[in-house]
C-alpha cells in the first residue's frame, strides 16, 4: 500500500505542476486533459487511503492524449521499449487506442517541446541513447527516469526485455488481452511455460525472467553507468534527453 500511495502522490504532484504550466502558456486542450487525469489520481489516493476499493472509472478516450497512453505504458513496463510493445501494453492495461503508426513523430515532437520551452513540462517522452550517445532507433524512455535507465549497452535489450516481462506478470490479472501479451512475451523466455498449450502462469514467468536477469545485470548495471557517466559529460540538457546528432542526422537537416 505505501509504495502504491508514493506513486500515486509523485504523479500527483507531476499532474498538478502540468495544469499549471498548460494554463500558463494558455493550451487549454492539455489542460483539460491533464485536470481529468489529476481528478481520477486523487479519488484513486482517496479511496486507498480509507481503504475503500477504488471505483473503475474509465476515462473518456478523447480526454486521453496519445502521448499520456505512451506515459502510462512505460511507466508500467519501467524500461525502455519499442512501440509495438507499448501500444500492446496500452491496449491491454489501459484500454489505449494508438497505433504504433501514430508514435512516428512523437519523439521528434517532444524534443520541439523541449527546445521551444525547456522543463515546461513534468515529463517528456524521449529517446533512450547508444553507446555512441545517439538516440536509439524505435526505443522510447521517460525523461523522468535516472539516465542509467534511458541508455542501452550490449546487453540493456535483452535485459530491458526481462525487465518489461516482469511487469506485465505482475500486473496480469487473466483479462484476454494481457494474457495474449504475456503468452507473447514467454516464448522468449527459457523455463517460463510447462510446454502445454495453456496460458503461462505469471508467476513462473516473472521468475524465469529474474533468473535469467540475474546472469545480465551485474554487466548490463557496469556498462550503462559508464554511459551514464558519459553522457552527464558530453551533452547538454536536449542531447542527454534526445540523443546527440549523428553525421547522418546533420545531413538530413541540412538538406531540408
Amino acid at each position: 500500500m505505501s509504495d502504491r500511495l508514493d506513486d500515486l502522490e509523485r504523479r500527483i504532484d507531476e499532474l498538478r505542476a502540468g495544469v499549471r504550466t498548460a494554463m500558463r502558456t494558455k493550451d487549454g486542450a492539455t489542460a483539460r486533459t491533464l485536470r481529468a487525469e489529476l481528478r481520477s489520481a486523487e479519488h484513486a489516493w482517496d479511496a486507498l487511503v480509507s481503504g475503500e476499493q477504488p471505483q473503475a472509472e474509465p476515462e473518456p478516450t478523447g480526454l486521453v492524449t496519445v502521448r499520456e497512453q505512451v506515459h502510462q505504458g512505460l511507466r508500467l513496463l519501467g524500461a525502455a521499449a519499442q512501440p509495438r510493445l507499448i501500444v500492446a501494453v496500452s491496449d491491454a492495461f489501459f484500454g489505449g487506442t494508438i497505433r504504433s503508426g501514430r508514435l512516428t513523430s512523437l519523439r521528434r515532437d517532444e524534443e520541439r517541446s523541449f527546445r521551444s520551452s525547456p522543463y515546461g513540462r513534468p515529463y517528456y517522452l524521449c529517446a533512450a541513447l547508444t553507446d555512441r550517445l545517439s538516440p536509439a532507433r524505435g526505443l522510447l524512455t521517460l525523461s523522468t527516469w535516472p539516465l542509467e535507465r534511458r541508455v542501452v549497452g550490449p546487453l540493456s535489450p535483452r535485459v530491458d526485455f526481462l525487465t518489461c516481462a516482469i511487469a506485465v506478470a505482475e500486473h496480469e490479472t487473466g483479462d484476454g488481452r494481457a494474457a495474449r501479451l504475456l503468452v507473447r512475451m514467454a516464448r522468449n523466455i527459457p523455463g517460463a511455460t510447462d510446454g502445454t498449450l495453456g496460458p503461462p502462469d505469471p508467476g513462473r514467468v516473472a521468475e524465469a525472467a529474474r533468473a535469467e536477469l540475474r546472469v545480465h545485470a551485474e554487466r548490463d548495471t557496469r556498462d550503462r553507468a559508464e554511459l551514464a557517466e558519459r553522457a552527464t559529460a558530453q551533452l547538454g540538457d536536449v542531447a542527454r534527453l534526445f540523443g546527440a546528432a549523428t553525421l547522418s542526422t546533420i545531413k538530413k537537416e541540412t538538406a531540408k
